[in-house]
C-alpha cells in the first residue's frame, strides 16, 4: 500500500488541510492492462456510513495486496472531504455544504471540455485499438487538470478529487441519504457493468439518468466520455463508457461494523469479477429491485406544516395509493395523509419529524418518467 498525502490550498492564515489516498496494486505488482478503479467515500463530510465502509475496505485491500492477489489497481481516498469534517455550528455536524460559499460539495464539477480534450490528445488515436484510444485520453485529461490552479482551498479538494479519479476506469462515489434502503445511482451507459455490484450490495433501488442535471462527482465522469464519443464518431472507437456510480450506503445513522464489512466485502467481490483482485468470483445474487429512471421516481412534499408520522417503512415496496406519511397539526387536530402515485420502493425519507410546507419528504421509485430538468436536489 502506498500513502499519498495532497496538501490543499490554505484558505487563510495559520490554517492547512490535506487529502489522503491510498494506492493498492501500483507498486510493480498490477499487471499491465488491467483496470484502475477509484473509490471514494464521504464527499459530503457528515455521511459516516460510508467512510466507515471505505476503512473496511482499506482493510481489505491491504491484505489481499499482502497475499499477492492485486491485478489491477485501485485507489481509495475513505475522507473525502476534510473541509466538511471541520464544519460544527454549535454542536451540528454541516458537512453538505461548504460553509464560506454556500456550494453543495458533490454538485457542479469542473472537467475540461470534451473539445479541449481531444484536442491535447493530438493524434494519438488509433483507428482500431478502443483500450488505447481511451489511455490516451485519460492521460490528456491528468494532463489538462494538472495545469489547471485552484484559487482556494474549496477548489483544490475538487481539483485534487478529480485528478484522482480522472485515470480510473470505475468510479465508485460512496455516500448515504437521511434514512434510506441501499440504493445507486448511475447512468444507462454504466449500468451493465455496475449491475453486479449492486447484486452484490443488494441495492433496494437504481436509479438511471444520462444526467441528473447536478453535475456531481460520478456522473460529470460519464458525461465527458459521451460528449468526447459523439465528437470523435464511429472512425475512432471508445469501447466501454467510463463507469461511474454513486452507492448510497443507506442512512446516516446506519454505522456498525456488520453493515460496513457486508459493503466492502461486496466491492471486493465485484473487483475479483472485474480481474482486478485475482481470485474465484462468488455467483451474485438476483437483483433485488429492476432499475427505474431517476426521472420516474416521485419527489414527494409536505403540503402543510406539523408533527411527521411515517406510515411506511424505508425499504418498503408501495403500491399507488399507498399512505406514506401522516402531517398532524397539534393546534388545529387535522391530521393529513400524503400517499405515493407510483408503484415502486420508497427507497430515502428525511430524518426530522417536524416539517415546513413544501418541505422535501422522501422518494418513491418509479418505471415510467414523471419529471424533467434538475432530478437531484441541492
Amino acid at each position: 500500500m502506498l500513502t499519498q498525502r495532497h496538501s490543499l490550498v490554505s484558505t487563510t492564515l495559520g490554517t492547512s488541510r490535506e487529502l489522503v489516498s491510498f494506492h493498492f496494486g501500483n507498486a510493480g505488482n498490477a499487471h499491465a492492462g488491467r483496470e484502475k478503479v477509484y473509490v471514494q467515500a464521504s464527499l459530503h463530510a457528515d455521511e459516516t456510513p460510508a467512510m466507515l465502509t471505505a476503512w473496511t475496505l482499506k482493510q481489505r485491500l491491504a491484505a489481499l495486496e499482502a497475499e499477492g492477489r492485486m491485478r489491477g489497481e485501485v485507489v481509495l481516498v475513505p475522507v473525502a472531504n476534510p473541509i466538511g469534517l471541520s464544519q460544527h455550528v454549535l454542536g451540528q455536524f454541516l458537512g453538505r455544504f461548504e460553509a464560506n460559499s454556500g456550494h453543495n460539495f458533490n454538485r457542479n464539477f469542473p472537467l475540461p471540455s470534451a473539445a479541449a480534450l481531444i484536442e491535447r490528445a493530438g493524434g494519438r488515436f488509433s483507428s482500431a485499438d478502443a483500450a488505447h484510444n481511451a489511455r490516451v485520453l485519460r492521460a490528456a485529461l491528468v494532463e489538462l487538470l494538472g495545469e489547471t490552479t485552484a484559487k482556494n482551498e474549496f477548489e483544490s479538494l475538487r481539483l485534487t478529487l478529480l485528478t484522482l479519479a480522472s485515470a480510473a476506469d470505475v468510479v465508485l462515489d460512496l455516500h448515504c441519504s437521511l434514512e434510506a434502503t441501499m440504493h445507486i445511482y448511475t447512468s444507462p451507459a454504466s449500468w451493465p457493468a455496475i449491475e453486479p455490484l449492486a447484486r452484490h450490495l443488494h441495492a433496494n433501488g437504481v436509479l438511471l439518468a444520462s444526467d441528473s442535471g447536478g453535475q456531481s462527482f460520478d456522473e460529470v465522469h460519464a458525461l465527458l466520455w459521451n460528449e468526447v464519443r459523439g465528437r470523435l464518431g464511429d472512425g475512432i472507437p471508445l469501447g466501454a463508457p467510463n463507469i461511474a456510480a454513486t452507492i448510497e450506503h443507506r442512512g446516516q445513522r446506519d454505522v456498525d461494523y456488520d453493515t460496513a464489512a457486508h459493503d466492502a466485502d461486496a466491492i471486493v467481490e465485484y473487483l475479483i469479477a472485474r480481474g482486478v483482485i485475482d481470485g474465484n468470483a462468488q455467483d451474485a445474487p438476483p437483483l433485488a429491485q429492476p432499475a427505474t429512471p431517476l426521472a420516474g421516481s416521485q419527489q414527494l412534499t409536505a403540503p402543510v406544516s406539523g408533527i411527521v408520522v411515517y406510515r411506511a417503512k424505508v425499504g418498503a415496496r408501495l403500491k399507488a395509493g399507498d399512505a406514506v406519511f401522516d402531517i398532524v397539526d397539534p393546534l388545529t387536530d387535522a391530521v393529513t395523509t400524503v400517499t405515493t402515485s407510483n408503484d415502486g420502493v420508497f427507497y430515502m425519507r428525511r430524518a426530522i419529524r417536524f416539517v415546513y410546507a413544501g418541505a422535501p419528504m422522501g422518494r418513491v421509485t418509479g418505471e415510467t418518467p414523471i419529471r424533467s430538468g434538475v432530478l437531484i436536489g441541492a
